[in-house]
């Protein structure tokens, strides 16, 4: 009688590390209890850092070239989305466009249609004096963000050009977001304006 030997099959080193790696991933398993604690823990110190981050706008507004529409558009919600942004990246490499797409996209319509009415509200519960009320620049920036977005994922598909074409608009707002004159400059600018015109219309 032969006995056949017991041989283990041949596995190539990649494929080995592969499995090795997706048990240790499933190993690494987190409690419910530990997750909403991480979850709460992390909500309060996103918390304090927004109200520093807060407090300090006036003063480097004030102190600085730096106007609040740039603060606002463009420095705001790079720091407050930075967690979205590589959530966006990371998924994109792995070529899970549709993902990454909602991701970012679903972040700026979660803001615009949840977060910015549910502080107006708030504020008028609180008796801070809040409106819906945007001016001229940022309703066109709205706009013609949405229009760009809304004009490229309509087909479905995406190549370099378009991602160009993205980056280049963002760098168009934020240039002019950059150098756009804050309330009290645009109240001189146009006060100063319409006095002249005032006074070449009396005199002729």
């Amino acid at each position: 009688m032969n006995v056949v030997p017991f041989t283990r099959p041949i596995i190539s080193q990649a494929k080995r590390a592969a499995i090795d790696t997706e048990e240790g991933e499933s190993k690494l398993e987190m409690s419910r209890t530990a997750a909403v604690v991480m979850l709460v823990i992390s909500t309060a110190l996103v918390a304090i850092c927004a109200e520093l981050l807060v407090d300090a706008i006036p003063h480097m507004a004030e102190n600085s070239d730096v106007s609040q529409a740039f603060i606002g558009l463009i420095i705001l919600p790079i720091v407050g989305n930075a967690a979205e942004h590589v959530t966006a990246v990371t998924v994109a490499t792995k070529n899970k466009m549709d993902l990454a797409i909602g991701v970012a996209v679903g972040s700026s319509i979660q803001i615009a249609l949840f977060v910015t009415p549910l502080v107006v509200l708030l504020g008028w519960i609180l008796g801070r004096e809040m409106t819906l009320f945007f001016n001229i620049f940022e309703t066109i920036s709205l706009f013609v963000t949405a229009f760009v977005i809304n004009f490229l994922i309509l087909d479905g598909r995406s190549n370099y050009l378009e991602g160009a074409l993205l980056i280049a608009s963002y760098v168009i707002i934020a240039v002019a977001a950059f150098f756009y004159p804050d309330s009290a400059a645009q109240s001189e600018l146009g006060g100063s304006i319409g006095t002249e015109v005032y006074r070449r219309f009396v005199t002729g």
